[in-house]
């Protein structure tokens, strides 16, 4: 037979077809089992960021609901996100008072927070949070509260009155709240961490400290505490102006917010029991815008050869001596006497300042002739 030189030689694909058709489908299955594979992993990836991000943020919610309840003065609240439910580091002072809560409320309403960092450990179901807390500090507050008291106790006692103990803490409420309101504002910032604990699904602040509390006081702790450290720091204060030496020229005179002085003269007489003492005139004007009394504002002392003088009390009438003691209106001007019972006939030095002030004051000096 003979070949047809014109038909085209037919070829036999069948195999390589076939061979196609297998080998096409396994590329396409491998890289679509790897895609698959990288998208579970982007999302193992994703869940476990998501799920650290969302526990991280677990102790910081707690720390902000915890510092709210401390604004809001919520006892409770603070109680139920503390680990330990431990409220005694607030024992020993007035926060937790009836008397004090209208004051402490107001005052915390000022405060302001701002979380800074964390410190998250996951494993150990631990945290430190730290915040960053602007808070009122009450030491002008409580400067200007304890003075005005301890005024109003000694014209109560001079006036043959008594108080019991609610009263006084009545009226130590009653002057913390007048005087937040006329006392410009004073703000202090420090930051706080606290460290957090993990306990059956929840987080928890370890322990109210003692850093917390001072916040939440204003730098205030105990009233009655307050008062003996004013008193010890007056007392500390007049003793060591004592030491004081005024120059031949110096005087007593001085003036400020409350009172001015000026000495008028002084002269020598005898006191009940027949000593020498000497009496110190001075002109009292009251600066306040309520009434008062040399007795309440000034502060006089008299030594010699630098021994402190006690007072005198005199055998003759003088209403010099009863207008050192009696309440003048604001404006008002009276001649007011002080006595002092002498060791001997030299020379007098009397120091004049502020009574009961925090810190000292201004102090006056003045020497006197005994002869």
């Amino acid at each position: 037979m003979r070949k047809n030189k014109n038909k085209p030689e037919t070829v036999d694909t069948t195999s390589v077809t076939e061979t196609e058709e297998i080998k096409v489908p396994k590329k396409k299955k491998k890289k679509t089992g790897l895609i698959v594979f990288l998208i579970i992993l982007i999302l193992a990836v994703a869940g476990a960021a998501a799920y650290y991000f969302m526990e991280r943020q677990k102790p910081i919610s707690t720390t902000k609901n915890y510092l709210e309840n401390v604004q809001a003065m919520n006892f409770d609240g603070m109680k139920e996100l503390l680990q330990s439910n431990d409220m005694s580091a607030l024992d020993n002072a007035d926060i937790t008072s009836a008397a004090y809560t209208n004051f402490f409320k107001t005052i915390n309403q000022k405060m302001s927070f701002e979380i800074k960092k964390t410190r998250f450990n996951i494993q150990n179901g631990t945290a430190t949070v730290t915040a960053h807390i602007k808070y009122i500090d009450g030491s002008d507050i409580y400067k200007e509260t304890i003075t005005e008291f301890l005024k109003q106790i000694v014209s109560t006692a001079f006036a043959g009155e008594t108080i019991t103990e609610e009263e006084t803490q009545q009226k130590l409420a009653s002057l913390l709240e007048e005087k937040s309101g006329s006392v410009e504002d004073k703000y202090t910032e420090v930051d706080i961490d606290y460290p957090l604990i993990e306990a059956n699904g929840k987080w928890k602040v370890v322990s109210l400290d003692a850093e917390t509390v001072k916040v939440m006081s204003a730098n205030f702790t105990n009233v009655q505490d307050e008062i003996h450290q004013s008193l010890s720091e007056i007392e500390n204060s007049d003793s060591g102006n004592l030491d004081a030496q005024p120059t031949s020229d110096s005087t007593i005179d001085m003036s400020n917010d409350k009172f001015t002085i000026h000495y008028t003269k002084c002269r020598v007489t005898k006191d009940y029991a027949g000593n020498s003492c000497i009496l110190v005139y001075y002109d009292y004007t009251n600066n306040g815008s309520s009434p008062s009394s040399a007795m309440v504002d000034v502060n006089l002392q008299a030594t010699q050869n630098g021994q402190a003088l006690e007072a005198a009390i005199l055998a003759e009438n003088d209403t010099a001596v009863d207008q050192f003691m009696a309440e003048v209106n604001p404006g008002q001007t009276v001649n007011v006497c002080q006595a002092f019972t002498l060791k001997d006939q030299s020379n007098v030095t009397i120091q004049a300042g502020e009574a009961f002030t925090i810190g000292g004051g201004t102090v006056t000096s003045q020497i006197l002739k005994v002869q």
